[in-house]
């Protein structure tokens, strides 16, 4: 969870901007309620009449009025009335409510004369007054209203027009505050969608070169599969989760808690009901929440496999059909499909539960308001309105916790998510530069010695390789045979530095590997694998990618050199044929010569080739060794092979065997000398080896 938000933290400015818009949102719609209310109350029970002060009122009323005040009501109320219109004959006849009186003066005018108000409006009703008059009290207020549109009616006002003029205002105040709402709600929409697409975009990169400079062994720790669902799969819960954050998980408690303000200031007196409410929905995702977590952490882990099965079965998908394994995979991944399609659909059931039950309590928050209302409203001390209002922000409140409670459900997935991401990207490759490393300068000629080398495995019990020790010199070919797990690849893996040697060095020019940079060593030097790799693009492009500054005269060099020109002339597109993904629509030979073009191409001082001959024919295996020799003569070659034909001619050949050296000399010595060499060659070539 740490790593989630600690992603989060890097957007804290766009945040704290979300969190004002928020603000912003939140107060508009916590308004419109507020107008619903009004709209209601007053716009049509109160016929837009807001106040007991009738706005005007005939002289004979008013006088009327004055009699039922004490001294202090009637000086307060006669100093808030002008002369108005006279009669023809000259007398007063109308008195006009002051416009210099603002609404903060009429509720004190309102609070203080209503009990006058309510008595001159019951005896005019032939009513009697039960009690004292109270202005909290909504049949006494809903009396005093009534009073005020009396008086206006009387004096020739048109309730019809007050009303209407209240309505549009209070509507064009509620669609005001809803086009703020929606603008409010754009900009954040915009922003945490922003924000959630740049963490997903910055955590694939920081994903993606972290991996690059891993080394085999930190690979080997991750496995392919399961860096390719943190890649995917995690990142995107991230991001989903980063989005959610700043959409719902910030705005739910600035909603609640202002709704909870609001809920108390309608002075209804229901908020057992909300609380009651809130206690349902926190118990409800308490246990969902122990039922489907167990389920999510371990649904990435089933990602995971369900991605190293499918790779695997795609990959190998040649193998499987040549041996008639097709319904043996399909189990296999029938099985870990169904595993996570278990789990999912369990976490999914679960999540899915939650909502109706939600529904059920909302919806029964609404009838336990809605009947309670009901009898406070025959009683008169509640208004419809408010009771409107008061279920409009219970609804806000209940909304608010649903949507923490979703969080709360995600979160921890996303947490997960986060935390494998960052495993990748905070874990430090085993091989890298040194403090003062140097640049080794390309472009002279390069010995390469291997000083007393063994290497081991970091989960291995014993030495794959022991005290190799051997010299490679420029101009020079230097072969390595051996029996197959003898630990040929593994010495040559040490000169690039996938791998760090156990004990002893490699040195370049009398520098040890260890003391250069990776870029210049790794420059220096044109690496073959075993398995030839092509990547998507043409086949300019492939050769090409060993140097992308070759010019078309050094990709077709490069090209004539790994005996590859001539299957690339013969396509019509020549340079231009489109390679498939992994070069799956040229042959293995085709494939292992253009890589070798493409190691060719980069003109590296050290050539390094790992039993890349294997798939060549003997007639192109020798023209290319004869082409490498005259036209890269000054090139350090180190090989490795397989077939003696490759390597006879090399001015050394190391012969391993269990990791260890058995035979160092030229083909001519080792026949004489190494027991290993001689049957081999002569398995391989016939007496005329010797």
């Amino acid at each position: 969870m740490k790593n989630l938000f600690k992603t989060l933290m890097n957007y804290k400015g766009i945040a704290l901007l979300v969190l004002l818009l928020m603000a912003g949102q939140a107060f508009c719609e916590m308004n419109l309620p507020q107008y619903t209310q009004a709209l209601i109350d007053t716009g049509i029970q109160n016929k837009g009449i807001e106040h007991i002060l009738p706005e005007a009122i005939t002289v004979a009323e008013y006088d009327a009025l004055s009699d039922v005040m004490n001294d202090e009501e009637r000086a307060s109320f006669e100093a808030s009335y002008e002369p108005g219109r006279k009669d023809e004959e000259g007398e007063q006849e109308i008195y006009y409510r002051k416009e210099s009186l603002d609404e903060e003066a009429l509720d004190e005018l309102d609070a203080g004369l209503i009990a006058p108000v309510v008595k001159r409006y019951a005896a005019l009703q032939g009513e009697d007054l039960p009690g004292d008059p109270d202005i909290s009290d909504s049949n006494t207020l809903a009396m005093g209203i009534a009073y005020a549109a009396d008086c206006d009616e009387a004096a020739g006002l048109d309730i019809l027009a007050i009303q209407n003029r209240f309505m549009l205002r209070c509507g064009g105040m509620m669609l005001l505050m809803s086009l703020l709402v929606m603008g409010f709600t754009t900009a954040i929409s915009f922003l945490a969608a922003r924000v959630g697409a740049d963490i997903g975009r910055d955590l694939r990169s920081r994903l993606f070169s972290r991996v690059m400079s891993f080394s085999s062994s930190e690979m080997d720790k991750f496995h392919t599969s399961s860096l390719i669902t943190r890649a995917t799969n995690d990142i995107q819960q991230v991001q989903m989760t980063s989005t959610m954050i700043l959409r719902m998980m910030l705005f739910a408690p600035c909603i609640a808690t202002w709704s909870m303000i609001k809920v108390y200031q309608t002075h209804a007196h229901m908020n057992f009901i909300i609380v009651t409410g809130v206690i349902a929905i926190l118990l409800l995702v308490a246990l969902l929440f122990a039922i489907a977590m167990p389920k999510f952490k371990v649904m990435q882990t089933l990602i995971d496999a369900l991605n190293a099965v499918s790779r695997e079965i795609l990959t190998g998908l040649q193998v499987i059909r040549a041996f008639g394994q097709e319904e043996l995979e399909e189990k296999r991944f029938d099985e870990a499909n169904t595993n996570l399609y278990k789990n999912q659909l369990f976490v999914n059931r679960a999540m899915i539960s939650m909502t109706p039950m939600l529904m059920i309590i909302m919806y029964g928050l609404t009838v336990w308001i809605t009947w309670v209302s009901a009898g406070r409203i025959d009683s008169g001390s509640l208004q419809v309105g408010t009771m409107t209002a008061f279920i409009a922000y219970a609804m806000e409140i209940v909304f608010s916790f649903l949507m923490i409670a979703s969080m709360a459900i995600f979160l921890p997935r996303a947490g997960i998510a986060a935390d494998r991401v960052y495993e990748v990207i905070g874990t430090e490759t085993s091989i890298k530069d040194a403090d003062d490393a140097a640049a080794l300068e390309k472009g002279t000629g390069k010995t390469v010695r291997v000083e007393h080398v063994s290497f081991r495995y970091s989960d291995a019990e014993k030495d794959v390789i022991s005290d190799i020790d051997f010299e490679a010199r420029p101009g020079e070919t230097t072969a390595i045979i051996g029996a197959t797990g003898s630990g040929k690849t593994t010495i040559i893996n040490l000169i690039p530095r996938f791998f760090d040697a156990t004990e002893g060095r490699i040195t370049i020019n009398g520098q040890d590997v260890r003391d250069l940079t990776l870029s210049s060593l790794r420059a220096s030097i044109g690496y073959v694998p075993q398995k030839g790799i092509l990547f998507s693009g043409t086949v300019s492009d492939n050769i090409r990618w060993g140097d992308e500054n070759a010019s078309d005269d050094d990709v077709r060099e490069a090209a004539d050199i790994a005996q590859a020109s001539e299957f690339i002339e013969a396509h019509k597109d020549r340079y231009e044929r489109e390679v498939s993904q992994g070069g799956a629509n040229v042959s293995g030979g085709q494939k292992q010569r253009l890589a070798i073009a493409r190691a060719i191409a980069r003109k590296p001082d050290i050539l390094i080739l790992d039993d890349s001959f294997s798939a060549l024919d003997m007639k192109t295996d020798l023209a290319l060794r004869r082409a490498l020799s005259e036209k890269r003569g000054s090139q350090t070659r180190i090989i490795v092979a397989q077939r003696v034909g490759t390597i006879i001619h090399a001015e050394q050949i190391i012969v391993l065997d269990e990791g260890r050296i058995v035979g160092k000399g030229t083909h001519d010595e080792l026949m004489k000398s190494c027991e290993i060499y001689r049957e081999t060659a002569i398995s391989q070539l016939g007496e005329v080896a010797g």
